[in-house]
């Protein structure tokens, strides 16, 4: 038999839900306000305790409720906050299961998707998928299961709140670690978010690509065209983060193309620099508009990275020579519509004339001795001291350190290798760029 003090316990949870049951949209939000303020960082126990061994009845009431009610917005904020304190509660794995088994975490993602519903309410299901992914691999796995990565990378890209997009990068860290099954699935997601126009989730995106990256082991062919294009972002916090990746990159088997996509991007084509001009040759405000053209950020950003990855590693730089980057960067010193163009190009050149002699040696034919010794004097500052003939002359250079290395290569081969048949060959190889190189000087 229950004692009078479990009876009336019962009785007071019978009233409590009798009151809820009956109770309008103002009544309710009424009853949720003072069950947030009483049960806030309550264990599970001690939610039991408080509802008399039935709290599991009031939580059904809330999960029923918010799923005939979701779509309108109707006190959201404080039944997600109120299902939260339920799900996060310490020892709450029954609470967790019965939510989930009513479709919990599908209504969560469908709150994402919503237009009517306010960036607020959005962020608490955030928070609710937050715990969900953290209770463990198999819910992780459901949340995926149900489209999650999508639907959340949909919103991070979306969001106009940064809190809540904060709140998702930490959702799809959470959904990154512990989810073998499904990482790739997270990669992709990430990788498919750096296009978007949120400055904000690109550069949250690119954070956790790094992580991910780390942890997979491997990465997607796809990630090289979408990181190089980030690039022309005119924001430097974003800029700095694909840098940033692009150095973790050089490690992994994309690093040869990476490369390549680097130095392609100092020189522009002459298709993507003329898209503006007809509108600069006819609208003179336009005219004052060409440095932020897209593609010349992109190439400034692309010196900065190739001079970033050159000063980390030796061999790095020395593959960039092979690509003809020495040309390339003097193309984009002479690059007049952007200044930055020719500042970053004009410091990563500078460390390559410092560290290879063959590149001092081949760009002081190019630039001759006056310009030379003005870039010598100062690189950073050079752009504002040359004029349209010394500009054209970068532009037009022909330099090609690849062949000088080549003939060095050659050489050092031919003589570390005794007389034998293959001298022939070997003679022949280096008389090949010898006379290339003449050529080059007439």
């Amino acid at each position: 038999m229950t004692s009078i003090k479990e009876q009336a316990a019962i009785s007071r949870l019978l009233s409590f839900l009798q009151d809820w049951d009956n109770a309008g949209k103002v009544a309710r939000n009424h009853i949720l306000n003072n069950f947030i303020e009483t049960n806030q960082g309550k264990t599970a126990p001690e939610l039991e305790q408080e509802f008399s061994q039935g709290a599991s009845l009031f939580l059904v009431r809330l999960t029923t409720w918010l799923r005939l009610t979701y779509m309108t917005g109707s006190c959201l904020d404080k039944l997600l906050r109120s299902i939260g304190i339920f799900l996060s509660a310490v020892s709450s794995n029954r609470y967790l299961i019965e939510f989930l088994e009513v479709g919990g975490v599908l209504t969560l993602l469908e709150i994402l998707g919503l237009e009517k519903i306010k960036e607020e309410d959005k962020k608490e299901s955030i928070r609710l998928l937050q715990v969900i992914a953290n209770s463990g691999r198999k819910y992780k796995e459901l949340i995926c299961e149900s489209y999650g990565v999508r639907s959340i990378a949909e919103f991070l890209a979306k969001s106009k709140s940064e809190e809540a997009q904060e709140e998702v990068q930490v959702l799809l860290d959470s959904l990154v670690h512990g989810n073998p099954k499904y990482q790739n699935q997270v990669h992709k997601g990430l990788i498919a978010l750096l296009p978007c126009a949120s400055p904000k989730a690109q550069q949250l995106s690119l954070q956790t690509l790094r992580t991910a990256q780390s942890i997979i082991g491997t990465t997607h062919p796809s990630i090289v065209d979408c990181v190089l294009k980030v690039l022309r972002t005119m924001h430097l916090e974003v800029q700095y983060e694909a840098i940033a990746l692009i150095k973790d990159l050089v490690n992994y088997d994309v690093c040869p193309a990476l490369l390549r996509g680097l130095v392609a991007l100092l020189t522009p084509s002459v298709k993507e620099t003329s898209k503006l001009q007809p509108k600069i040759l006819h609208d003179s405000s336009v005219l004052q508009l060409t440095a932020h053209l897209p593609v010349f950020l992109q190439q400034a950003a692309a010196a900065k990275a190739i001079g970033v990855l050159a000063r980390s590693n030796t061999s790095l730089a020395e593959e960039l020579l092979h690509l003809r980057v020495v040309h390339s960067l003097m193309a984009a010193m002479g690059n007049t519509d952007h200044s930055n163009s020719q500042r970053q190009a004009s410091l990563t050149l500078e460390y390559f004339v410092q560290t290879f002699p063959v590149v001092e040696e081949h760009v002081r034919r190019s630039l001759g001795d006056e310009l030379y010794q003005l870039f010598r004097s100062n690189a950073g500052d050079l752009y504002m001291k040359i004029d349209s003939i010394q500009a054209d002359i970068l532009a037009a250079n022909t330099v090609n350190v690849t062949r000088a290395l080549h003939l060095s290569e050659a050489s050092y081969r031919s003589a570390s290798c005794s007389s034998g048949p293959g001298d022939q060959d070997q003679k022949a190889y280096i008389t090949h760029f010898q006379k290339e190189d003449m050529e080059g000087k007439e």
